[in-house]
């Protein structure tokens, strides 16, 4: 995708966080965002969950400028939401890809993978992460055997009560089977 295609409120929140920056910034972006941004739904969001700010530097706090009630936020509609309990697999920073390479001076955007996205959403599981699940099991496909394993191997020994998760994973997969 490239700059043009970014819906305008996006792009112009986009360039003004990266007019704001000093040197080379990546996010590592989970949520909504991606899944319009990078596989195409069409759900409506107005934050950008982000999980890793890299540099995280100590004279930039990107969320007092582009967070919720920020100057950023009220001109755009949209801002930055840093996403402090949503739990990832453990590599999942090795299967990050780049949005929009080369969109913007300093400002990097990367979307972890649709397993990945899936697995930061098992916790929490309200009707909107269903619904991305759902959305991702058909858009992809998602390959179901990879799914659990990655959650078996990369993410089940984080959780804090896995066993419920263990069911969530089930009715996911049910529900991706089923195509509903």
């Amino acid at each position: 995708m490239t700059i043009d295609q970014i819906p305008e409120f996006w792009r112009g929140f986009l360039v003004d966080i990266d007019a704001a920056l000093t040197e080379e910034t990546a996010l590592h972006c989970i949520g909504g965002f991606v899944i319009t941004m990078r596989y195409g739904s069409d759900r409506k969001t107005s934050d950008l969950d982000i999980v890793m700010l890299i540099p995280r530097d100590p004279n930039l706090d990107l969320i007092s400028l582009a967070g919720k009630g920020s100057p950023l936020h009220q001109r755009h509609g949209v801002y930055l939401d840093s996403v402090t309990v949503a739990k990832l697999p453990i590599d999942y920073d090795e299967r990050l890809t780049e949005m929009f390479p080369g969109a913007f001076n300093r400002l990097r955007l990367f979307a972890v993978d649709p397993y990945d996205l899936v697995l930061s959403k098992i916790e929490r599981n309200v009707e909107r992460d269903r619904f991305d699940v759902r959305y991702l099991g058909r858009t992809i496909p998602l390959d179901l055997d990879r799914l659990k394993s990655r959650y078996y191997d990369e993410l089940r020994p984080d959780l804090f009560v896995p066993e419920r998760e263990d069911l969530t994973l089930k009715l996911w997969i049910e529900m991706i089977e089923e195509g509903t």
